[in-house]
Order: structure tokens, then sequence, then C-alpha cells
């Protein structure tokens, strides 16, 4: 089961991680990429978009 991590800064400024196990949540985020962005992320290299870092565990 691939797991999908999310770190962001929260509104009090702190640095927060959110992990997405749920098949169904991991493909529509997915659709948010861009196809480069997402071969980054099919082989486990951190994405960074705007100021959230992304990386997909196989």
């Amino acid at each position: 089961m691939s797991v999908l991590i999310r770190k962001y800064k929260g509104n009090n400024g702190v640095m927060q991680e959110e992990r997405i196990d749920e098949e169904d949540r991991i493909e529509r985020y997915m659709r948010l990429f861009d196809k480069d962005d997402v071969k980054k992320l099919e082989t486990g290299v951190k994405v960074f978009i705007e100021k959230d870092e992304w990386q997909l565990i196989p």
C-alpha cells in the first residue's frame, strides 16, 4: 500500500505532516500534479508545490 506524505506549514506557523494512505484520495491528489511531478513522485523524489512538500512512498 502506498502512502502520500504532505508536509506543510499550518495556520499557526508550525510544520505539520499529513499521511494519506487511502488509494482513492491518493489518486485524487495525483490528478493535481503535472506529468513531470507525477513521474518524480512515482520514483520517490520529493516534490515542492508552492510551500508544500509531497512524497510518495510505495
